[in-house]
């Protein structure tokens, strides 16, 4: 059973290392008034995206103020661009929970993601917590218990490592990126089902190998069916879609259902 939410950092940080079952949602999308009505719905994070999505930096820090609005039950996480200190610095200095990092294929890359996220002697973060002071921290260790830090598997190198990323000190998590990873295992495209029985046995492989070093597991999923799958599977934790492609969607349907009347051509 998934747990209720309590859109606290150092609460999410808690339930999401004791590998509890945690639902979350993905937003592209600057539009900080639709973050905050999604942060209010129940999910317990919202993830945006620095990386493809299309917020800058200022899309950002309004965004992660807008999910921390009265009644909102999720934390902001931020899946930044790169697996550098400097974007993870920044999107921690701006009030992120925590911070999804893209494309680690090492154990060494995993470390280095860490030691970004941590103050010294345990990493090498700035000290400038800016924002992130009024709800995280800002005291080095408050910081580091209320703060997580995930790494994304979506590589052939990547799950060729799982097992030793997973053991890396200080990383609270795996992030499948179920696209780049069916492409890094051969297939033509982000959905080629050509590979699919080797995709699933690549997932068997991450989540046992996250189970194994006791930190959470989790996946992007298309849509909420695909997600409750996957936690039913085995994964801690599971992001829903995103708030662009659900924005087409719906404007379809409505336009389908408008059309079918005969009222519009």
């Amino acid at each position: 059973m998934t747990r209720a939410p309590s859109g606290t950092p150092a609460a999410f940080a808690t339930a999401l290392r004791a590998r509890e079952r945690l639902i979350g949602y993905w937003s592209v999308l600057d539009s900080p008034v639709s973050t905050e009505r999604i942060a209010r719905l129940g999910y317990d994070y919202v993830a945006l995206d620095a990386q493809h999505g299309l917020l800058a930096y200022q899309g950002i820090l309004a965004s992660l103020t807008a999910i921390d609005t009265k009644g909102s039950t999720a934390v902001g996480l931020v899946r930044v661009e790169a697996n550098d200190p400097a974007p993870i610095g920044r999107a921690l200095d701006a009030g992120a929970a925590g911070v999804i990092v893209p494309l680690v294929d090492t154990a060494e890359d995993a470390a280095a993601a860490v030691a970004a996220v941590r103050y010294p002697p345990l990493g090498r973060r700035s000290y400038g917590p800016m924002r992130s002071a009024l709800r995280i921290g800002p005291v080095p260790a408050e910081a580091h218990a209320q703060t997580v830090v995930l790494a994304m598997i979506e590589t052939a190198d990547g799950l060729a490592n799982v097992a030793e990323i997973c053991a890396t000190e200080g990383l609270d998590g795996v992030y499948v990126g179920p696209s780049d990873l069916r492409i890094g295992i051969g297939g033509a495209s982000s959905s080629d089902p050509a590979v699919s029985e080797r995709f699933e046995a690549a997932l068997v492989t991450i989540r046992e190998a996250a189970a194994a070093a006791g930190i959470a597991a989790g996946i992007h999923n298309a849509d909420g069916a695909s997600a409750a799958r996957r936690l039913a599977e085995g994964f801690t934790f599971a992001t829903v879609s995103s708030d662009l492609v659900h924005l087409e969607q719906a404007a379809g349907h409505h336009l389908a259902a408008a059309r079918a009347t005969g009222q519009a051509q």
